[in-house]
């Protein structure tokens, strides 16, 4: 039976802001400024950790946050939160014959994990941080034969058995009681994390500390030295967009990330005797193996939350919510069940889904122009819970000119991505990819 729940406006459909202890109304101004130092586009995670680096590190500062919605409405409060030590684009760039800058980025993003535990800890944001890493379970033969070479040339990077691990199948079924078992892939270097705390605390936070943030504040334009809202311009210096999959809501931008969606579940709490089949003690993060990821965790009232890709729609259209039923939802809850059929007839009792930014080059980006004061950062194709955390440092260290490690990393004005093609090669492209994603994947494992 599909549960339908009657929401507020501003509430997004997902588990993480259902179970919040409060979601108040959006905080729209009474009056927007005429004039900030710091325009920030965007209430997620990237742009609160950049506010909060910001302040941090010039206390003098005035820094504004615009959210069209409320704050972590889009994918920082929907995601399947893992706090993880990776990002795409690494492993192709580990893969160069010079791998030392793929090596930079992985070390920093391994830091960034606990980074984030450390100002939860400091600022008191109770987000059930737990870093109990990850494991990637092989369910073929071919999948198993991969993670342990993936495990081999991490440690022939230098890694060592503390970082990257390959679990025979027998140590693996201890772990988790996924079905089939061939054995897994586990890095330490992952956090189970409630994404709606982290982003609704992390706002308070930096709200404490005197950034302004208008909820309910859609940016329509932004051009050096101004953004344009409904209710009027504002002026400022820097201007930072860190809108991700809703980038196409800004003049000019349409075709620079694309939206694609992902599908999530969440059980009802389970019992202790499900959990000792299920596993997961340490609530270590999970997903098998396949091409069309999959990804999920244990609550810390202990739940199963899990989730798919599924793929886009034509025109880039966003939805606000997923509403249930929904099929790509019903088949996420069908690869669940059959991956953990531990779980039994446990109810499903929130399905939610949303939107993440792809761009064209597969990697995230992190910009500032010091001429037009004009910078960006996102592209994390639905790996950002961490990665939005270093990409705010950096964000910041660049605008305030601060000659440190980070503004060397590779994400910094790497190759700006092409613009994705027009309708209908877009929907195309994109539904041919995921077609024979799945195609392959269904191969695999009929063998």
């Amino acid at each position: 039976m599909v549960i339908t729940m009657v929401l507020p406006a501003h509430h997004n459909g997902s588990f993480w802001f259902d179970s919040l202890d409060d979601l108040p109304e959006p905080r729209a101004p009474a009056a927007l400024p005429s004039r900030t130092d710091v325009a920030i586009v965007g209430g997620g995670f990237t742009g609160l950790w950049t506010a909060y680096y910001l302040r941090r590190h010039r206390p003098d500062l005035g820094i504004t946050v615009f959210e069209a919605e409320t704050v972590g409405f889009g994918a920082s409060g929907r995601n399947g939160g893992w706090c993880m030590g990776m990002a795409m684009g690494i492993d192709e760039r580990l893969a160069a014959p010079d791998p030392s800058a793929g090596l930079a980025l992985l070390h920093a993003m391994h830091d960034t994990v606990d980074e984030v535990g450390r100002v939860c800890q400091a600022e008191n944001i109770d987000c059930h941080f737990a870093k109990g890493g990850t494991l990637t379970v092989a369910t073929t033969v071919k999948q198993a034969d991969a993670l342990r070479k993936h495990v081999a040339r991490r440690h022939a990077l230098g890694f060592t058995e503390d970082d990257f691990r390959w679990l025979p199948p027998g140590e693996s079924a201890t772990r988790i009681g996924m079905q089939p078992n061939l054995g897994a892939a586990y890095t330490s270097h992952c956090a189970a994390i409630h994404p709606a705390r982290l982003v609704r605390g992390l706002a308070e936070t930096v709200r404490r500390a005197g950034v302004a943030v208008h909820e309910r504040t859609p940016v329509l334009a932004i051009d050096a030295g101004r953004i344009e809202t409904p209710r009027g311009e504002v002026r400022a210096p820097v201007i930072l967009r860190a809108t991700e999959a809703y980038t196409g809501t800004i003049r000019g931008h349409a075709r620079d990330l694309l939206p694609l969606y992902s599908m999530m579940v969440a059980t009802e709490p389970l019992s202790e005797a499900t959990w000792r089949e299920v596993g997961l003690a340490n609530r270590e993060t999970f997903g098998d193996a396949r091409r069309v990821t999959t990804y999920g965790q244990r609550t810390i009232d202990g739940r199963l939350a899990f989730g798919c890709r599924v793929g886009y729609r034509y025109g880039s259209r966003i939805l606000r919510r997923i509403e249930t039923p929904d099929r790509a939802l019903a088949a996420v809850e069908a690869t669940l069940r059959t991956l953990l059929p531990a779980i039994g007839d446990a109810r499903v009792t929130h399905r939610w889904g949303g939107v993440l930014g792809a761009p064209r080059h597969g990697r995230p980006f992190v910009t500032f122009n010091r001429d037009s004061g004009l910078g960006a950062a996102g592209g994390y194709t639905g790996e950002g819970v961490a990665a939005s955390n270093l990409a705010g440092r950096i964000l910041a260290d660049l605008v305030l000119e601060r000659s440190t490690p980070l503004v060397q990393l590779a994400w910094v004005d790497d190759e700006v991505p092409r613009k994705w093609p027009v309708e209908p090669l877009r929907w195309l492209g994109t539904k041919t990819m995921f077609a024979l994603a799945r195609l392959a994947d269904h191969r695999e494992m009929s063998r």
